[in-house]
């Protein structure tokens, strides 16, 4: 072979060596990937009071399914759907939630490879056409009146080595960037309701009546055990009735059983029947479905109208005139939607608890606050203080006192309309804990003289 022929040989093979390393060398970012690096995901997004609603959707490895959950506004109020619409206290979290969506910008470019996506965690949760299970991000979107999207994006991992930075991704786009945020993503239900389910402090508790007695439903009888009544004297002493000799009260028992009270929680929901509580309230007649609702709750409505549960019941009486009645029902077992909701879904990461029906009402002690004299006569409040006369003093006083019992009494009235529009909806749930806590018998309050 001539030396000619070489050279040409020697040069294909060059030329073929630099194609196909061109081809198997990695992408290079082009200028275009940074335009928008440092601008705002979403600048015609402005005021995070423009949110009426976010749904929040995670992606459940083992189940292979979306996990959506949703807050929004809907006829003047926030609800959960997922959870029968129950009441939300959610405007200002999602107030904040939406701020941290509007703050967002594109801070630092990462990829624009759809290779890296499963790595940064900003896989689409809702992409069925991807067959990847891990890798998977959260996706938020945010939308206003009208169900007009403000903010629709998917929140990634961590940025490892940058505290409070999360990769980012927008659906239907391939730039990642790493974003300083501090967002809030719970989906629990406990983080979006007010959980204080009595909104009673210890200090105004005065009174806890426990009614032990259970039914025995295969015969309907009510089994009746024992009567505790736990009364607050003037100086703050507890004491309780047929107290043995040679017996105290517990006071640290009743603290414990007041602190409970105090903190009780909201672990999940269950509507009641439309008819139950105006049947119960207004003694009408109530249907057999709502029976057969209520029995299967633990709840059971005698021939004369009253509502018993089979696991006794326990009333709290406060210094506002509010007397609570709380029933306790049936045990429940579950975990995620199966025991907040009562609905069928994933449940695979949700731990199994053992918890109990609660069904609360609240009501007025109308003779908590008896009425004062009122004044013989009101023709002191057009008078000058030099011109009252002694009767007129003493009207002026005897007014005072019951203007003062008017507004007591009127404050402790609107609170239980209050409370009774806030349970009369629903069975609650509670955790096994509480509901032991607050199950007591007569020896768990009592101890020997020392």
């Amino acid at each position: 072979m001539d030396q000619t022929k070489k050279t040409v040989m020697f040069a294909g093979v060059a030329v073929v060596l630099a194609l196909l390393a061109w081809l198997a060398a990695p992408s290079r970012i082009t200028p275009e990937a940074f335009v928008d690096q440092g601008s705002q995901f979403f600048p015609e997004f402005t005021d995070p009071n423009e949110a009426m609603s976010l749904e929040i959707v995670r992606y459940n490895s083992e189940t292979g399914a979306a996990q959506p959950f949703k807050v929004h506004f809907r006829n003047g109020r926030w609800t959960i759907p997922s959870h029968h619409d129950y009441p939300a206290d959610a405007r200002d979290q999602l107030a904040t939630t939406a701020a941290a969506i509007i703050e967002m910008a594109r801070d630092d470019f990462r990829t624009d490879n759809p290779a890296d996506f499963e790595a940064l965690g900003v896989i689409d949760p809702l992409d069925e056409t991807s067959p990847a299970i891990e890798g998977r991000g959260t996706r938020v979107t945010v939308r206003g009146r009208n169900d007009v999207v403000l903010a629709d994006l998917i929140v990634g991992n961590e940025v490892p080595g940058r505290q409070g930075m999360r990769f980012v991704r927008l659906p239907d786009h391939k730039r990642v960037f790493a974003v300083q945020t501090d967002v809030n993503l719970t989906a629990r239900f406990s983080d979006w309701i007010k959980t204080d389910l009595l909104e009673v402090t210890k200090s105004k508790i005065d009174r806890v009546t426990i009614e032990d007695y259970s039914i025995n439903e295969r015969t309907r009888r009510v089994e009746e055990r024992d009567r505790i009544r736990l009364t607050k004297a003037d100086d703050g002493e507890w004491g309780i009735n047929r107290l043995g000799s040679g017996m105290t009260v517990d006071t640290t028992a009743v603290e414990k059983l007041l602190t409970t009270l105090d903190s009780l929680a909201i672990v999940g929901v269950r509507p009641k029947p439309e008819g139950v509580t105006k049947s119960l309230t207004q003694g009408a007649q109530i249907s057999q479905s709502d029976l057969l609702s209520l029995q299967s709750k633990g709840f059971f409505v005698t021939q004369e109208g009253q509502l018993l549960s089979n696991e006794g019941e326990l009333q709290v009486h406060t210094t506002d005139g509010v007397i609570y009645t709380l029933r306790f029902g049936e045990i429940l077992y579950g975990g995620g939607l199966a025991l907040t909701a009562g609905t069928e879904g994933d449940e695979s990461d949700a731990e199994q608890q053992e918890s109990r029906y609660l069904f609360v009402t609240a009501q007025f002690d109308e003779g908590m606050f008896p009425e004062p004299p009122a004044p013989s006569d009101y023709s002191f409040r057009d008078k000058p203080d030099s011109l009252l006369t002694e009767t007129d003093r003493t009207n002026r006083e005897l007014a005072r006192e019951h203007d003062r019992w008017q507004r007591q009494v009127e404050r402790g009235r609107e609170l239980t309309e209050r409370l009774n529009n806030r349970f009369g909806d629903w069975y609650y749930v509670i955790s096994a804990d509480s509901f032991e806590k607050l199950r007591l018998e007569r020896q768990d309050l009592v101890m020997a003289k020392s």
